[in-house]
């Protein structure tokens, strides 16, 4: 299913943003203050659409940045590849584990707070605006709200203690960093706010796929809250997972590798994706921020494939290690459903080149199709339309399962449900049964990463000596990376991250 919200944010947008240097402000292309600009429903849509809009920019935004390439290569199932160990220092970096406050994917902190500036524009305006419901005014807030606790659950993750604001700033344009507990804290009292307001729906109305939806907001919320280990709100992420099962909105799909096809998105499996399309797409790499497609295809498509694969030639970044094939049980749909086995499935074709990393698997699930940039119009490497597949509705049953045992309540057949699409054998229902589940569901979604962290498994399991390229040992003082030189520079009361 294309994206019908998605074609009306690039209008929006378009109407809306400066292409300047001062694009991060949201401003629109008019010299009214925000508070006269916004004088009806329509252009307060445009405030809205805005703030979703930095969501496509993860990919690529003057740096490679795909928050599931980023996460997963500091885990164990990806590795970070690409022509040579040159090639991207920031990711190479990341993957090794000796960023610094210089070189780091720092873009994903700009990303960020330009989001939560445009959603903060929606909140700060929306009930001034004529003309407008009360159930629309609050419909908008609940999204921009939830939008912005998104930004702030990926600066909470990466970087941890990091500046904190509800209300756009004024000059100086600082705002108080908090720690990370308090950051937290902010995230999931936000979406509590949202949840009262009580006007999202569970799912998106066809035409609006990609829009903020209870579901979506739901799995934020237990995300965090698991992360957080913060038991006093188990209960309540339960009865969410729980919501979200019983509305009968979602299902699994029976054929593990069609969500990944431009078929299957939007499935009923999907919960929330992050939209990109290519018919019409007119990214650029010299205007990055344009609407259109993808470039994480590209980067972790396979190299010099031939033409009778039906893959397109990549550029080999993200490759995927042995030990994640290996993990699988034979039978079980996952694994070649999610990973592509290249000489295991192509036996008579020779790939044309090899690049460093190289394992022979590549992640199936984002790699680039041939023709997946169909009716592109611009730069053709960063316009394919693979939507990223952000929460799937087995990641609620898996929240579901595991939420039961920390809970003392029994979600086993949760975990079934997931295992009996999977084909696999497991029997196991303790909490480490469980994130094993997540991690042959999720390989390559960046997922396992955090999932290492929050129960205390990644000083243990990501050890030098357990990798195959790695010298550095993950460490506790590794779960922050530092905060950006540039945001410190402008505010010399920022108190850097021991990394």
């Amino acid at each position: 299913m294309k994206k019908i919200f998605y074609a009306i944010c690039a209008f929006a947008v378009l109407m809306l943003s400066s292409c300047g240097k001062d694009f991060v402000t949201a401003v629109h292309n008019s010299s009214e203050p925000q508070s006269e600009y916004y004088i009806n429903e329509e252009r307060m849509f445009q405030g809205l659409v805005a703030a979703y809009d930095p969501l496509k920019w993860f990919d690529y935004f003057n740096e490679y940045d795909a928050l599931n390439m980023v996460s997963d290569i500091m885990a164990d199932d990806i590795y970070c590849g690409g022509s040579n160990e040159g090639d991207q220092p920031k990711l190479v970096k990341t993957h090794f584990y000796n960023v610094t406050s210089l070189e780091q994917c720092g873009a994903i902190w700009t990303i960020c707070y330009s989001g939560i500036n445009r959603a903060c524009h929606v909140l700060e305006n929306v009930d001034g605006v004529p003309g407008m419901t009360e159930e629309k005014k609050n419909l908008y807030k609940a999204e921009a709200t939830v939008l912005k606790a998104f930004y702030y659950t990926l600066l909470w993750k990466f970087w941890g203690n990091v500046p904190y604001y509800d209300k756009n700033l004024e000059a100086p344009y600082i705002a108080p960093q908090l720690k990370a507990d308090e950051v937290y804290e902010n995230i999931v009292t936000r979406l509590e706010e949202a949840f009262e307001l009580n006007v999202l729906p569970m799912k998106a109305a066809a035409g609006n796929e990609g829009r903020v939806t209870k579901a979506m907001a739901y799995m934020l919320y237990a995300e965090a809250v698991m992360y957080q280990n913060d038991q006093a709100r188990y209960a309540k992420a339960l009865e969410f997972m729980d919501e979200i099962i019983t509305s009968g909105k979602y299902s699994l799909v029976s054929d593990f590798a069609s969500i990944w096809e431009e078929s299957g998105e939007w499935g009923t499996e999907s919960v929330w994706e992050i939209n990109y399309m290519s018919e019409g797409a007119a990214r650029s790499w010299g205007n990055p921020i344009y609407s259109g497609g993808s470039v994480y295809p590209m980067l972790s498509g396979v190299p010099g494939a031939p033409e009778a694969s039906g893959y397109k030639g990549g550029w080999g970044f993200g490759p995927v290690a042995q030990s994640a094939w290996d993990m699988y049980e034979e039978g079980d749909i996952r694994r070649d459903g999610g990973i592509l086995n290249f000489y295991y499935e192509f036996p008579d074709l020779t790939l044309g080149e090899t690049r460093w990393q190289y394992t022979g698997l590549f992640l199936k699930k984002y790699v680039a199709r041939m023709n997946g940039n169909h009716g592109q119009i611009a730069d053709a490497d960063m316009n394919y339309g693979n939507n990223q597949r952000y929460y799937r509705y087995a990641e609620t049953l898996l929240n579901a399962a595991e939420l039961g045992v920390l809970t003392g309540k029994d979600r086993s057949n949760c975990l079934a449900e997931v295992r009996a699409r999977a084909n696999c054998s497991d029997t196991g229902t303790d909490q480490l049964s469980i994130l094993e589940e997540r991690h042959k569901e999720f390989v390559g979604e960046g997922k396992r990463y955090w999932d290492l962290i929050r129960t205390g498994q990644a000083a243990t399991v990501l050890k030098a000596a357990n990798h195959e390229w790695r010298q550095n040992d993950w460490t506790e003082n590794k779960k922050y990376w530092p905060l950006p030189q540039s945001e410190c520079d402008k505010d010399p009361n920022l108190v850097q991250n021991n990394y």
